[in-house]
């Protein structure tokens, strides 16, 4: 049985995760261990000439670079064969509507078959939305799957995030049930493909509606808010580089916390994480990496000048920069087409503007990781909750429908240009290979050399699988 420990390390001894303590609690003192991490040390207030030095090394969901550094290099000898895979996963929040998108009916009654036509692909025998001819066009790079279980889901990230049928929405304050999101597996297990960037990166704009993190692994593992990071990897006020780049003043500070700071980390050690992390920041590699502005206006044009677009190009540059796992989410939900008298409409008058949009980002992401040569290692996925009935209503929209959801796979070395899974002819039950959340995670963590057999300990110190039933998609290794 293999164990995560808190340095990320598959290993054969139990270490609690330590990181459930209350978020607040562990920021309430201004002192070393925000620079140096390590959960057993001291708290000590310091002056204002350590504060500063301090502040440009702002902490990244809730680890400070020095320390990520540090969990970076003890568990870079467990990763050393392993390549520099990540994630995007596009959230389609509120449920997209798998019979008018990828599962079309046109043979059966317009209630069921919808408003919208099919259109051929260029993989022969498979057809998709007329409203997506983009994707049309490109789908020998998408394996789209057509039979997932989503009866464990409902209205929240939650299932399909953590890709675990036992994480779900509570009445109890306890999302999730405590099991941690796909992402945040990642951040503890992997850490981010490059040094000074963030692991986990979630671009929505409702962190509490469209994203789920850590869960018990603690908010050490949780996802950056990348719509909300203005500032976080920029210098202080009153800081100069040049200032910070005086090593003899360095050290000085240094020698300071040494004799202050009983820390389980060797000073030659937080001496050298320290040193690169100032390097890291005045460099200004995640700075740039969230920055649109540099790009050209022929790229913007291509994504789209909208929410998706600009959220799909900004996780383009993410995975560039070394990001392990993005998660975005254009709107809360988006896709929750009921019919014309809710916020997002129906199927017509709702969903006939959205597709375009998808198609346009989606296809745009595709073809620029292509080009960039990240494509074979960065897995896309589109998904939502779930899946919508199959009979229309009288609203002219569908419901939700926990069934069977539909959904898409690119990149990655996955196969594409084929359908995995089958409906019956209304599509609202599951015909050939069912599959649940955990074939998503034995898939996703596969894809990042992420051991799928292996556990994470809880608070209370029990082992629980990465994975509670499931395996990776073969079909999708061809």
């Amino acid at each position: 049985m293999n164990n995560i420990t808190d340095s990320g390390i598959p290993c054969s001894n139990s270490v609690t995760v330590r990181d459930s303590r209350d978020h607040d609690q562990q920021h309430q003192a201004v002192g070393v261990a925000r620079l140096f991490g390590p959960d057993s040390v001291p708290l000590v207030r310091v002056g204002r000439r350590n504060w500063m030095l301090r502040a440009g090394l702002a902490g990244v969901a809730g680890l400070s670079l020095p320390a990520l550094l540090q969990s970076r290099a003890e568990s870079k000898q467990d990763r050393i064969n392993t390549r520099a895979t990540s994630v995007i996963q596009i959230w389609l929040s509120g449920g997209p509507s798998q019979i008018d998108m990828w599962d079309m009916k046109p043979d059966m009654p317009a209630e069921i078959r919808g408003p919208f036509k099919p259109i051929s692909t260029s993989v022969p025998g498979t057809q998709i939305c007329e409203h997506m001819p983009l994707q049309a066009a490109m789908m020998d790079k998408f394996a789209i799957l057509r039979s997932m279980d989503a009866t464990a889901s409902n209205h929240t990230p939650i299932t399909f995030q953590a890709a675990n049928p036992k994480a779900q929405r509570t009445d109890i304050g306890r999302q999730g049930g405590g099991y941690p999101s796909m992402g945040s597996v990642a951040a503890k297990v992997r850490g981010a493909n490059h040094p000074g960037m963030p692991p986990f990166v979630a671009l929505a704009n409702s962190m509490a509606a469209d994203v789920y993190g850590a869960g018990d692994l603690g908010q050490k593992f949780a996802p950056l808010d990348g719509m909300r990071v203005d500032g976080k990897f920029s210098l202080p006020k009153g800081v100069e580089i040049p200032r910070l780049q005086d090593r003899d003043q360095l050290r000085r500070e240094l020698d300071l916390f040494r004799r202050r700071v009983d820390s389980s980390v060797s000073f030659q050690q937080q001496d050298r994480y320290t040193q690169e992390a100032f390097n890291l920041v005045l460099g200004g590699a995640a700075q740039k990496a969230f920055d649109l502005n540099g790009e050209p206006d022929e790229v913007r044009d291509r994504y789209g000048r909208d929410s998706f677009g600009d959220k799909a190009l900004l996780a383009r540059r993410l995975v560039d920069a070394g990001v392990t796992f993005v998660t975005m989410s254009d709107a809360w939900g988006h896709w929750d087409h009921h019919g014309d008298e809710v916020q997002w409409g129906g199927i017509v008058k709702g969903l006939t503007p959205m597709l375009p949009v998808l198609d346009r980002g989606l296809t745009a992401l595709i073809e620029d990781l292509d080009q960039r040569g990240l494509l074979e290692t960065t897995l896309v996925i589109v998904i939502g909750e779930f899946g919508r009935s199959p009979v229309m209503t009288k609203t002219a929209g569908r419901d939700h429908w926990p069934g069977v959801m539909s959904f898409l796979m690119a990149g990655g070395g996955i196969k594409g240009g084929q359908v995995i899974g089958a409906t019956d002819r209304r599509g609202g039950s599951i015909q050939e290979r069912p599959l649940g959340p955990g074939d998503l995670a034995a898939t996703v963590f596969s894809h990042l050399g992420i051991d799928p057999a292996s556990h994470w300990i809880n608070p209370s110190g029990r082992p629980v699988p990465l994975v509670e039933t499931g395996r990776p998609i073969a079909e999708l290794r061809g």
